[in-house]
């Protein structure tokens, strides 16, 4: 983990920008998130956080945002109904750039109800985490209120599952 400083942050800045700009897409009630996935300099995957596919047109039968995640049973680890604004990212590089995603950089923001972007905790999604190892990504970017944060995606990895430990 590094903080970048303030000439790296240039190209930085847009990527989270870019973020901020999808998770205004997001349907989500509780949580509205935007990714991007860049290599060279161009963005190759971007996503936002919404139910899955066929779900979004069948009146939102599927939407759980308003319930409470302790009144899932403890073997449902992923407690919302959305595909993550990282994992629809991923599919996207996939698709479009299936060739490119190894070694490349993902970003990632959050808005709040008002449409506002927000900072970032510390790393805990493991689901989002094992995904970006998986396919080859090398650097997760996130801002946090000391300052925008560069993580190996492997060091990501292992503090997502650290995480409330």
């Amino acid at each position: 983990m590094r903080y970048l400083s303030n000439p790296e942050t240039g190209n930085v800045n847009k990527y989270l920008e870019r973020c901020i700009e999808l998770a205004l897409k997001a349907s989500c009630e509780r949580h509205k998130c935007g990714s991007v996935i860049v290599k060279n300099n161009q963005i190759i995957g971007e996503g936002y956080n919404t139910p899955p596919g066929q779900l979004l047109n069948q009146n939102n039968s599927q939407k759980r945002c308003h319930i409470k995640k302790d009144e899932y049973n403890l073997k449902v680890t992923d407690k919302t109904c959305c595909v993550h604004a990282e994992q629809r990212a991923i599919f996207d590089a996939l698709k479009k750039y299936g060739d490119e995603i190894e070694g490349s950089t993902i970003y990632f923001m959050r808005i709040d109800k008002n449409d506002r972007p927000t900072f970032a905790g510390k790393p805990y999604c493991t689901i989002c985490s094992k995904s970006i190892l998986d396919v080859g990504i090398s650097t997760f970017i996130l801002k946090t209120e000391q300052g925008i944060i560069s993580y190996d995606t492997e060091e990501y990895n292992n503090l997502s599952f650290e995480y409330g430990e």
